[in-house]
């Protein structure tokens, strides 16, 4: 981290497969990642056990993988389960370079089928008065759903960050109509980096000729300095995603 200047990254992992499910490639995503040089990555999608693929894949880690992702570069990680099936689980993690004092896992799921949730973690920057809240999160694909959704979200900002403590809030939105805009405006005063420097938001899927709006990075209590979607031809061949990486100001 830069003086008084924190780098994040927001990806959705795709589990560790290629488009198409063809080809696991989480070593390949590691490499990008590590690139990336971000101080605090908020990940969807990330597999936390999957007992058909371990045996399939002759290079599936022996560790899970969001310990697989953060070794040596970001010695502190959170991982919440996601979404649970007979073979394993999948969800979001948080990694870290500095501290993070604690974390929970919200499921926000009305559906069984379509299980949801946000990984709320509080960090602890070096020569920083205060904690910084995040909240990573892959939203559902449904209008009515991400309503629910939007709604728990507030409250749980409304109940557990301080109005002057500084929050990040990365992931999948999966809001095609633009649903959240208006609702964190006016109800939770954040703002989105890329729109904020750009005047639209990112257009992040799918990855190789992006056209939807898919992936956000909302904040409150810092400034954005720098938000973009980064090298294409890096990143085009991994995930179906693309990630986005802004830089703040503390």
């Amino acid at each position: 981290m830069q003086e008084n200047q924190l780098r994040i990254l927001t990806y959705n992992l795709h589990k560790g497969f290629s488009a198409g499910n063809r080809h696991f490639i989480l070593h390949k995503i590691r490499d990008a990642l590590i690139e990336s040089d971000a101080d605090i990555m908020f990940l969807q999608e990330m597999q936390g056990q999957h007992t058909g693929h371990e045996k399939k894949h002759l290079n599936w880690p022996d560790t899970p993988h969001s310990e697989f992702l953060a070794h040596d570069r970001w010695p502190h990680f959170a991982y919440g389960k996601n979404v649970m099936y007979d073979a394993g689980h999948h969800g979001n993690a948080i990694l870290s370079k500095y501290d993070i004092q604690r974390w929970e896992n919200i499921n926000v799921s009305p559906y069984t089928w379509a299980s949801r949730s946000l990984l709320h973690g509080v960090i602890s920057l070096p020569n920083q008065g205060g904690d910084l809240h995040i909240i990573c999160l892959h939203l559902g694909l449904m209008a009515i759903e991400r309503r629910r959704q939007f709604k728990t979200l507030c409250a749980r900002i409304d109940e557990h960050v301080p109005q002057d403590a500084p929050l990040i809030i990365a992931g999948d939105f999966n809001d095609w109509a633009g649903q959240a805009e208006k609702l964190f405006s006016q109800h939770l005063n954040l703002k989105e980096a890329y729109r904020t420097l750009h005047q639209q938001h990112a257009k992040t899927f799918p990855a190789w000729m992006p056209v939807f709006k898919m992936d956000r990075i909302y904040y409150r209590g810092v400034e954005p300095v720098t938000c973009e979607r980064p090298n294409r031809k890096l990143w085009n061949n991994l995930s179906d995603h693309s990630p986005l990486v802004a830089t703040f100001q503390l």
